[in-house]
């Protein structure tokens, strides 16, 4: 194995930690619920459809790595 695939591992696992300590802590209770975000209630059945957030996630996650691409 090569230095480069085991440095990407880490760093994804400890995105993943990140996320679940945010979403543990209530940090991305705005996930979903920001406007253009598609929720149907209908009786006992719900749907969320998070158009905006995922476009939001798109776009930071776009920066970020082309920014880690240029610096390295």
């Amino acid at each position: 194995m090569n230095k480069p695939l085991g440095l990407l591992v880490i760093a994804a696992g400890v995105a993943v930690i990140v996320v679940g300590i945010l979403i543990l802590s209530g940090g991305l209770s705005w996930f979903g619920k920001l406007p253009g975000d598609i929720r149907i209630e209908k009786g006992t059945t719900r749907v969320t459809i998070p158009l905006v957030s995922m476009l939001l996630v798109s776009v930071v996650l776009s920066l970020l790595l082309n920014l880690l691409r240029r610096l390295f």
